[in-house]
């Protein structure tokens, strides 16, 4: 019993608990909020610059033509995620009330993550190039796809998207893809010194990981994560988030067996099919939607958030463990 504890709550494991523990206890705020948002920039463009200059230009070329994959991680992000969202509204419906089964919507027809989703694939050792391509084209696509299936589907006006469309791709491209390309360029003078170190980069996802989770715990929390509906409703919504995240996990491992993907693919599936941005849905919500709307839309987004970054962290884990065990057994 205690060894299985021990492999479920390893150190990083522990550290992230303790981590979502300080940020709720210690949230940041006001200038010390703007100061582990900038710590937490730089750590992500880190990450990417060193995953640029780690990644051979045959590797990048591989994963951004590896169209399979791509279109799989846009189908779950896209279209599975808003059926199940829609399959499950009559028992949403009455469970949660109108406003927040909205948010539990809008949640699903959300872009995925990119730093996130390409740190635990990195973590669990999965095809790392291909997450770079598909997290960074299906958030991209989100950021237009995204404000036209809430149109269609919750018949919110969405004209006003326009200039925050523009802004989320300026962003992305200058905190992710910036780095990315540096790194790449500069990849003939230092590649070889980072690929000897392996391990420095581990610490990098892991320490990006853990601090995503404090700055967008702490924000969350100061934004009134625990107080914005009855403890009995946050209880029923963080089931919901957590049933929906189980059921995404599931289906994305299952599907990537099932169309006969290798084990480095699969990875990559899971963690870039079943994650939802706030980086992207925070800003979209504030524009698509106005008054006492915005609260609801926001609360199940947030607690997916945090459950998917936790879940995913402890996931991360157990696939580098099988990893490890099977290249010790090779």
């Amino acid at each position: 019993m205690l060894g299985h504890l021990r492999l479920l709550f390893d150190n990083f494991t522990l550290t992230l608990l303790a981590v979502v523990v300080a940020a709720t206890l210690l949230p940041a705020r006001g200038q010390g909020a703007l100061f582990f948002e900038g710590v937490t920039a730089a750590a992500i463009a880190l990450l990417f610059f060193m995953h640029g200059a780690r990644l051979s230009r045959r590797a990048i070329i591989d994963g951004a033509t590896h169209w399979r994959l791509h279109l799989l991680v846009f189908g779950c992000t896209f279209m599975l995620f808003p059926l199940l969202g829609l399959a499950l509204r009559p028992v949403l419906l009455p469970l949660l009330g109108e406003p927040l089964y909205l948010g539990v919507l809008f949640l699903c027809l959300l872009p995925g993550t990119v730093q996130s989703a390409i740190a635990f694939t990195s973590l669990a050792g999965g095809n790392v190039p291909a997450a770079v391509c598909s997290a960074s084209a299906s958030s991209l696509l989100g950021i237009l796809l995204t404000p036209v299936l809430v149109g269609l589907l919750l018949q919110v006006q969405v004209d006003r998207a326009a200039g925050a469309t523009l802004e989320a791709i300026g962003a992305i491209s200058l905190q992710l893809l910036l780095p990315f390309v540096a790194g790449q360029l500069l990849r003939p003078r230092i590649g070889h010194w980072v690929d000897r170190r392996r391990a420095l980069l581990a610490r990098v996802d892991q320490g990006s990981i853990l601090l995503v989770v404090y700055t967008a715990f702490s924000a969350s929390v100061v934004e009134g994560l625990w107080n914005a509906v009855s403890p009995a409703r946050l209880a029923l919504l963080t089931a919901v988030c957590c049933l929906l995240l189980a059921l995404v996990l599931l289906l994305t491992a299952w599907l990537g067996r099932r169309l006969g993907f290798n084990r480095e693919d699969r990875i990559t599936i899971v963690f870039g099919g079943s994650k939802k941005s706030m980086a992207t849905g925070v800003p979209m919500a504030k524009v698509l939607f106005a008054g006492s709307m915005l609260g609801p839309a926001l609360l199940p987004l947030m607690i997916f958030h945090q459950i998917q970054l936790m879940a995913c962290a402890v996931l991360a884990r157990r696939y580098a463990r099988r990893g490890e065990g099977v290249r010790t057994a090779g």
